[in-house]
């Protein structure tokens, strides 16, 4: 396979949905953290297109407050250099006038830079309802027939397998697999980018995995947060839609897929395919569903609180679902996946417990478990068992600690936008999801939701705001061999005055 080509310099960017939140909060920061870093070149040319009647000035005014200059003490210098490189057409999506004033804007740039093969990057901040009809006009009215274009979707995909599947056909004919990059945000987030390396650079690690050695496998995601008057938005959605089909199951795959036989971008995606084919069917049997009422001070509302809710809404904001892989590797070992909305804390994290040592000496000593902290204050850490320090012959639980912030705080960790656009420029598909992948990862899901959402649909049980979630969930880990242990007074030590305010939120959770 060729090298794809490196989208350097003279290259043109164009966001679509410029006056959105998701382009003012993402997408033009990430743009500008590519430029202020020197991953972006100065003579690229950035346009916004959106319906809305704005200027130049006023998208300038719109996206400057989000644009972070990381103490540099040229930042202020940047941005305004940032700022000269970014215009705006506005114009509808579903007509030829404002493509026609952005095919002319485009051929009037390259013709002055001198681009005789023009590498033209789209990005569509938009609504799943407006794909096709701008990616119908983007390969009409502006593709780079002499040159290569690469277009960027952002999730959903879909709501279900059918209506994937008929995005896929939309939009399948205008562009080959190669121009297209499926965004999930997850996949630029710098402790999943790592997961490979870390598995498969690590023997004492890669020799471990697999189900002789581990007991099992649970992913969490947190969300401190109700859905705040977003609730009828978020109806039509629920949890396993919002971040469970699409995130987590791409950490999942990333976690229990073969190593790859090389770097390259279709290897990766290869195996994360592989292992999607060996998941077994979710068991309906097997899931805990909850949606959160009234905090329990009452001062925060339920869900079905919200004027925007069906009052007789079952909509999950809580799941725990059980996985099973059928394959050398996993055969036996429980893996759980589980997100809520309007929990006790925001965190997202990977959790593996190894199984107990032999019995003997060591009976009562501790399970030891890799924790892999996504979010917030990304670090690695192993509990692992180590003597009392003293004449004491007993044992503690103590860790071998990778944490970011203390580690690496010399280094620039890019946002997840910002990695994930440098990899479209670099032609980098390895963090995009394929369309088989989506694919199988549909016909996966499709079934719950259906029974879900269909007409004898289980009511969810309801958990206060500000829980850790269902009451049920404690029975439902242990039923899937997760060993709660009292680790005693166990916390993360603090280390320096630097970190001494993380530290004290950090103290580790099994819930």
């Amino acid at each position: 396979m060729s090298k794809p080509t490196e989208f350097k310099e003279n290259t043109s960017i164009v966001v679509f949905g410029a006056s959105g939140d998701l382009s003012k909060k993402k997408t033009f920061p990430a743009l500008f953290g590519l430029f202020r870093e020197g991953y972006l070149d100065p003579s690229c040319k950035i346009i916004g297109f959106a319906r809305s009647n704005l200027s130049d000035e006023d998208l300038h005014e719109k996206i400057k407050p989000n644009l972070k200059t990381n103490n540099d003490e040229k930042g202020s210098e940047k941005i305004e250099q940032f700022l000269k490189m970014v215009s705006y057409i506005s114009g509808p999506y579903d007509k030829d006038e404002g493509f026609d004033k952005l095919a002319k804007e485009l051929d009037s740039y390259e013709k002055k830079q001198g681009v005789k093969s023009p590498h033209r990057l789209f990005y569509l901040a938009l609504p799943p309802s407006a794909f096709v009809t701008v990616a119908t006009q983007i390969k009409k009215k502006v593709y780079a027939e002499h040159g290569e274009t690469r277009v960027v979707v952002e999730k959903p995909f879909g709501h279900d397998l059918d209506s994937f599947r008929e995005l896929q056909s939309d939009l399948s004919p205008l562009f080959r697999e190669d121009e297209l990059f499926r965004i999930d945000h997850y996949l630029g987030k710098e402790m999943v980018k790592n997961l490979v390396f870390m598995r498969f650079g690590n023997t004492f690690l890669n020799a471990a995995w697999n189900k002789e050695n581990i007991q099992m496998i649970q992913i969490s995601f947190k969300e401190p947060f109700g859905t705040e008057g977003r609730g009828g938005y978020f109806d039509e959605i629920g949890i396993i839609r919002d971040v469970m089909q699409n995130h987590l199951l791409q950490v999942l795959t990333l976690l229990t897929m073969e190593r790859p036989v090389t770097f390259d971008s279709e290897a990766v995606r290869d195996e994360k395919v592989k292992v999607l084919k060996a998941f077994a069917p979710i068991d309906h049997k097997d899931i805990l569903i909850g949606q959160y009422g009234k905090s329990e001070d009452g001062s925060k509302p339920g869900y079905l609180d919200d004027d925007t809710v069906n009052p007789d809404s079952k909509c999950v904001t809580f799941a725990a679902l059980g996985f099973k892989i059928q394959n050398e590797r996993w055969d036996g070992v429980p893996i759980v996946m589980r997100a809520g909305k309007a929990l006790n804390e925001g965190k997202v994290e990977i959790r593996i417990q190894f199984k107990a040592v032999p019995s003997g000496v060591f009976s009562e000593v501790a399970h030891n478990e890799l924790v892999i902290r996504v979010q917030p204050d990304e670090a690695i850490y192993i509990k692992c068992n180590s003597k009392t320090p003293g004449l004491s012959t007993t044992s503690q639980v103590s860790e071998l600690d990778l944490t970011y912030a203390r580690r690496f705080k010399d280094f620039w960790i890019p946002e997840a936008y910002e990695a994930l656009i440098k990899d479209v420029l670099s032609g980098d598909h390895s963090n995009f999801v394929r369309d088989d992948e989506l694919d199988i990862s549909w016909k996966l899901f499709t079934p719950l939701l259906k029974y879900l959402e269909g007409p004898d649909a289980p009511k969810p049980e309801e958990y206060a705001y500000g829980s850790r979630g269902p009451a049920e969930l404690v029975n439902f880990l242990k039923s899937h061999d997760y060993v709660f242990e009292d680790s005693g007074s166990y916390q993360w030590p603090v280390i320096t005055p630097e970190v001494t305010k993380k530290k004290q939120n950090s103290t580790d959770s099994k819930m």
